[in-house]
């Protein structure tokens, strides 16, 4: 694989710093039952790194300390972690609104078929990958036989009552297929809750729509098609200052699966440490009053945030 690093390092993007903490982003380990063309993590079921039981209780003890609000769940496949029940109960019993990012086939996969219901139990918000509502395009991003087994997650989730329960939220999340942004994400909300109603009937509460970055897994790929500069290009001319305000590492701290703390998830994956730091800071050694206000490590990717309608893991920011 390619690595974009130094194609992205030197930037002109505007400094910006933190603003006070909501969320933590928590990468429970890059394993994962897919391997999808788009995923900035690299993510496979060939991955070995798996946050440990004693990191889970650094990150229960983060959260009792600094009362954080929000905690976000991702991977790979978060469901993977063999302690991932653990985590979402004890979160939820110190307050935390707990976001499960799912991927819609973990809920099928022989051994993980208790994940619904549990998630149901716990009022776990879940945010799923659904890149398109058309078999061909999930298939070519995801894998074969993907689209149908996405469906019948879907499906399961609104048995449990998410989509109708007002306390059981179930959000989409829409990628691009290749180079281009996002269209409009209100248009294509009101597209997907109309073909997934009238051909399979389900239902859900939001769509949001996430630009692609240019690192790991698309990054390599956009290399090795001799895209990447023209992707660059394209985020570059559609920034937008007005989304500058709104990007997610402002007020979300994303954590690895090792404990080390990163201003945002695609950050992590370039190993670039929060706060423009040259050292690694653990979770166990800072506090939410001691981030905000401290630059955020910025490179040429963060336009993928600001380009057009803005991107974060809650969809578009204008």
């Amino acid at each position: 694989m390619k690595d974009t690093y130094n194609l992205l390092v030197e930037t002109d993007f505007p400094s910006i710093k933190r603003a006070a903490l909501e969320t933590l982003q928590v990468n429970l380990g890059y394993l994962c039952n897919q391997q999808c063309l788009h995923c900035h993590v690299d993510a496979s079921p060939r991955r070995k790194e798996i946050m440990t039981e004693k990191t889970i209780n650094d990150v229960l003890a983060f959260i009792r300390r600094n009362e954080i609000k929000v905690l976000d769940l991702t991977g790979g496949a978060p469901e993977m972690n063999p302690h991932f029940f653990e985590l979402v109960t004890k979160a939820r019993g110190l307050g935390a609104h707990v976001i499960d990012r799912c991927n819609l086939t973990i809920l099928s996969e022989p051994g993980y078929e208790e994940v619904a219901a549990f998630l149901a139990q716990q009022k776990v918000e879940v945010i799923a990958s659904m890149p398109c509502y058309l078999e061909d395009n999930v298939d070519a991003q995801r894998g074969k036989g993907v689209f149908d087994d996405s469906i019948q997650g879907l499906k399961l989730l609104n048995e449990y009552g998410y989509g109708k329960n007002e306390e059981l939220l179930l959000n989409l999340v829409y990628n691009p297929q290749g180079t281009s942004l996002p269209p409009a994400q209100d248009e294509l909300e009101l597209a997907y809750k109309k073909e997934l109603q009238q051909r399979f009937s389900i239902v859900f509460n939001h769509l949001y729509t996430i630009t692609n970055m240019p690192i790991k897994r698309f990054g390599s790929t956009l290399v090795s098609k001799g895209l990447f500069h023209d992707y660059m290009q394209l985020l570059k001319t559609s920034y937008s200052p007005a989304n500058l305000s709104g990007v997610m590492c402002r007020s979300t701290l994303s954590v690895d699966w090792q404990g080390y703390l990163y201003d945002c998830d695609f950050n992590q994956m370039l190993s670039v440490p929060a706060g423009m730091s040259a050292k690694k800071t653990h979770l166990n050694d800072i506090g939410r009053d001691d981030l905000c206000g401290r630059q955020i490590a910025i490179m040429d990717h963060c336009y993928g945030c600001t380009a057009g309608s803005g991107s974060s893991c809650g969809g578009a920011i204008v």
